[in-house]
């Protein structure tokens, strides 16, 4: 009989992998020293690293806190370092830190004389209530928009917010927004119980001429008639008291919310077979993308007036609000164009076997999956137009560099530049870095890539 017993019969105990090829140090080998070539811009760039670091910390955390002045704050480096280079002056941000969030923006605005006969508005107003109760009201707004796992009865909160967000800002009749907002339940009323009476193109005619002649003509007598028998507001904040931080947002949360269905129904006609309504829709792309924000932002500012009838008074704010607006909108046109260029013939083939009509086969099929491609896109549409904000400075608001600008001309702080726009750098880095994040997380939980 044949001997076997050089055959193992039992399976050998794992053995745990080399210390040097798992963990914190296998990382280090894979990524950082897995050849000489590597090893040396790893050196290279620890060592620049190291260069940067060694001259920003010192600067930014052996720093003034407190002084009135850049004289001020230099007297005080000497003293306690012996010289002033090299150390950062960040009583600038502790002496005007709220100006450069909230502009001219009145911390206590006093409601009503009927609601404080008596008592000043800072024994029960918190400071700078209504704008920080907006962007609270925001997020709010955004969260299940963004996030699908909340519960859906909070979008009640994101369909009013459009309308409360300018009369929390600005402020007026409570009846204003409340008129504008019932326009749109008559253009939507219309739509949905006009169709099988009309057919569709007729009830959208009549829907929106409806909501025109309701906005235009009905909703100023209504707002005051209500307010008569109802006086319920808030005091009004003018435009020029907008600034800061607070102006920044504003501008680039009307511009980001108002953008993409603007661009998603442009995208859409720019792919029409009807020649008008595509050619007006590359006319529009076209034209706005090919001249610069700033152009459009000075026709806001001085030439929009000249095509207005006289005695207009159209706030400038909202005239660049426009005008960022449908600056956005044609590239986010552009974006979305691409995602459905990208989408395969054979989808909407299926489309129409299933006998879907246009729009139903755009909401269920076509448009879900060319937004899920033109997420980086549109997120870095909206990051780029949220910085492009600070161009309205060139136009006279006071957005953070404009007031910026205002604080170093002032005698106080006169030389003073580093640490104001590195201020300025690190709030528009937080939302532009938390928006690119959110844009990632999308991605991974949609499977946009391809595997």
């Amino acid at each position: 009989m044949t001997d076997h017993s050089y055959v193992r019969t039992e399976m050998l105990p794992e053995k745990a992998p080399p210390a040097s090829e798992v963990g914190v140090i296998g990382w280090i080998r894979e990524n950082l020293f897995s050849g000489w070539f590597n090893s040396i811009l790893t050196i290279l760039s620890l060592a620049f690293i190291y260069y940067i670091l060694s001259a920003l910390i010192p600067w930014t955390f052996q720093s003034v806190w407190n002084a009135g002045s850049l004289d001020e704050c230099r007297e005080i480096m000497r003293e306690t370092w012996g010289e002033t280079h090299g150390h950062a002056c960040w009583a600038v941000i502790n002496d005007r830190w709220l100006q450069l969030l909230y502009g001219f923006y009145p911390p206590y605005p006093a409601y009503p004389d009927a609601t404080v006969a008596d008592a000043p508005a800072e024994a029960w107003l918190p400071a700078y209530f209504r704008p920080n109760l907006t962007l609270i009201l925001l997020f709010v707004a955004l969260a299940p928009v963004l996030f699908g796992h909340l519960p859906r009865h909070l979008l009640i909160v994101s369909a009013i917010y459009p309308f409360l967000m300018p009369w929390l800002l600005w402020g007026g009749s409570v009846w204003v927004p409340v008129t504008i907002a019932f326009g749109f339940v008559i253009l939507f009323g219309v739509i949905k119980y006009g169709q099988a009476v009309m057919g569709t193109l007729a009830a959208i005619i009549a829907a929106v001429g409806a909501a025109l002649v309701w906005w235009l003509v009905l909703s100023g007598p209504v707002a005051d008639g209500l307010y008569a028998v109802m006086p319920v507001g808030l005091p009004t904040v003018e435009s020029r008291e907008f600034g800061g931080f607070m102006l920044a947002v504003l501008l680039g949360v009307v511009a980001i919310g108002l953008s993409l269905p603007i661009g998603i129904v442009l995208a859409l006609g720019r792919q029409s077979d009807l020649f008008i309504i595509k050619s007006l829709c590359v006319g529009f792309i076209e034209t706005i993308r090919g001249v610069p924000l700033i152009t459009l932002l000075f026709v806001a500012s001085v030439l929009l007036n000249y095509f207005l009838p006289p005695g207009t008074d159209f706030d400038i704010i909202v005239r660049v609000m426009i005008m960022v607006t449908i600056f956005a909108s044609a590239y986010n046109a552009e974006v979305i164009r691409g995602g459905l260029a990208a989408l395969p013939k054979g989808q909407y083939e299926g489309a129409d076997s299933l006998g879907l009509n246009y729009w139903q086969a755009q909401r269920l099929i076509i448009m879900p999956q060319a937004l899920k491609i033109s997420i980086p896109g549109i997120v870095s549409t909206f990051i780029g137009v949220f910085k492009d904000t600070t161009l309205v400075s060139i136009i006279g608001l006071l957005d953070p560099i404009g007031l910026s600008q205002g604080i170093r001309a002032n005698q106080e702080w006169n030389g003073i530049y580093w640490e104001l726009f590195a201020f300025i750098a690190l709030l528009f880095f937080i939302f532009c870095f938390g928006m690119s994040r959110y844009s990632m997380w999308l991605e991974r939980k949609l499977q946009t890539g391809h595997r």
